[in-house]
């Protein structure tokens, strides 16, 4: 008897005694969820809009960190692939690195190229710039060497008639599977729209590991492709996989490049994800 009357007095105390309890955990549990639901979600710039700290460059046929005539430079809080101090191309093929490797993540970009390509530049140059991911390091590429081993997010824009799509994907010295099958082709194109003109464009790749890769454009899915992988037959590839490299490519450094026209890059943001 007295245990019942015990329960009946908890039950008949001031219902409004206990609001501001509820409201906290509410509060609590409300928060929780919210940071499960992606607010929490921090993207970290690759570049600081000041100058190069936390990137190298390398040239065909140049030591690592030569700036050949000061082609990779910050002005106005963007970096640029600038050919104003060029009289000609020569081939001189550029990539400015990350100094740290990445595996899981959202990389985004926002680029748009400017003025008249260099002169001697490769009729393919025009418009062309490119996300090289899972890179090998600069320090490892041969003096002469043109390209990084990597795979690349192909960025091209148009020259105001034709369709040309952008967010393509190549390979130098890779390869990739899509729908199942393993893919030689060194580029193969993408379903984006043509995009003509200096206008921004906003890239993304997200890349998985050794896993499922999506390339966007403004934010639309425009290529999926996954298991990236050394190409024996490449003369750099099989070098280094003579030296105990991998066949599969989970991650690597991350590049732009410089291949005779006006790139800038505004944007250079990165999200780390979970490892699946």
């Amino acid at each position: 008897m007295k245990k019942a009357e015990s329960t009946k007095h908890l039950f008949d105390t001031d219902p409004f005694k206990y609001f501001p309890l509820l409201l906290f955990l509410f509060a609590v549990t409300l928060s929780s969820c919210s940071k499960n639901s992606g607010d929490s979600e921090e993207w970290i710039s690759l570049f600081n809009g000041k100058d190069l700290t936390g990137w190298d460059i390398k040239f065909t046929g140049n030591e690592l960190n030569d700036n050949y005539k000061n082609t990779f430079r910050v002005e106005d809080g963007i970096m640029k692939a600038s050919y104003d101090e060029y009289e000609n191309f020569d081939e001189k093929f550029g990539h400015i690195y990350t100094d740290k490797k990445f595996s899981n993540y959202i990389l985004r970009v926002e680029y748009r190229f400017t003025g008249e390509q260099a002169a001697g530049g490769p009729g393919w140059g025009f418009r062309n710039n490119g996300i090289m991911f899972h890179s090998q390091s600069p320090e490892s590429m041969r003096i002469d060497q043109e390209f990084p081993v990597s795979v690349e997010v192909q960025l091209l824009g148009g020259n105001g008639v034709d369709e040309r799509t952008t967010g393509n994907v190549c390979t130098p010295g890779t390869n990739v599977v899509i729908n199942g099958e393993l893919v030689t082709e060194h580029c193969i194109e993408s379903t984006s729209k043509t995009f003509h003109g200096d206008q921004w464009v906003t890239a993304e790749v997200e890349v998985h590991g050794n896993g499922k890769i999506i390339n966007r454009i403004n934010g639309e899915v425009v290529f999926e492709y996954e298991k990236p992988q050394l190409d024996p037959e490449d003369e750099d590839a099989k070098r280094m996989l003579d030296e105990g490299a991998d066949l599969m490519l989970s991650e690597g450094y991350i590049a732009f490049q410089a291949e005779s026209h006006g790139t800038e890059f505004r944007k250079i943001e990165l999200l780390q994800l979970e490892e699946k």
